[in-house]
């Protein structure tokens, strides 16, 4: 007989818990009062009445998976743009960047995002590169399906900078009901792909505009998981000098 010992089985109260954590994806730091305030009022409620309290802690949860930040794993593939956000792809046209970024008035291939109440609603970065500009501009609150939305609703346009050089616009588009939107990168920051780089409560859209000579992979109707599905192949790297 051999003098070794099976290893103890572990806690499996402590399994359990460690299961959960790599199950349940964790909660955008944005999320937190929200639901913090869901949970106090919740506690208020059941105190006058139990059906009160279910329905105070449905609530809750129901804000808390709004606000998930579930982990997501970028392709190992160079040379394209992923998707910003989770959703369904509404409209895929020409059309020119936002005025407030500064770039020629010439339109580009724009891929258009739509993410309802129920969709996760973190934005990341579709590629590694270098953020170039930040500008938010304050607008109306139309349905976020809307064609006109881009145009006329409060947005908040990134524009980047490749790796190879391309130049990629992503820009956040208040809905119907999202009143907030929230963008956690500056100019000069170094970004990689996948990254949450932001957040809209609750309705809205994301739009993202690509360079000439790339070739869109996604079909209107379909729908994106943010920052795995590939929107775009890029083109070769610009020549230097």
């Amino acid at each position: 007989m051999s003098g070794t010992r099976p290893e103890p089985a572990g806690n499996p109260v402590a399994h359990a818990v460690q299961l959960a954590r790599e199950t349940l994806p964790p909660m955008h730091p944005a999320g937190r009062p929200f639901v913090a305030g869901g949970a106090v009022a919740t506690l208020v409620a059941r105190r006058f009445s139990k059906r009160l309290g279910v329905v105070g802690a449905l609530a809750t949860v129901a804000m808390a998976a709004f606000f998930r930040e579930p982990k997501r794993v970028p392709p190992p593939r160079d040379g394209v743009a992923l998707a910003s956000a989770d959703g369904l792809v509404s409209l895929i046209e020409e059309a020119v960047p936002p005025a407030e970024l500064g770039l020629p008035a010439e339109p580009r291939m724009r891929v258009s995002v739509f993410l309802s109440v129920f969709d996760v609603h973190v934005q990341r970065v579709p590629a590694n590169g270098v953020i170039e500009r930040v500008a938010y501009r304050p607008g109306k609150f139309l349905s976020a399906d809307l064609d006109k939305a881009s145009d006329d609703n409060e947005r908040n346009s990134v524009l980047m900078r490749t790796e190879d050089g391309h130049e990629l616009v992503v820009v956040q588009i208040a809905g119907l009901v999202a009143r907030r939107i929230l963008c956690e990168i500056r100019e000069g920051d170094k970004v990689g792909a996948a990254a949450t780089y932001g957040i809209i409560r609750f309705g809205s859209r994301v739009d993202l505009y690509l360079p000439p000579g790339s070739t869109v992979l996604v079909s209107k109707g379909q729908r994106t998981i943010g920052g795995e599905t590939v929107i775009a192949e890029l083109p070769a790297a610009p020549a230097k000098g």
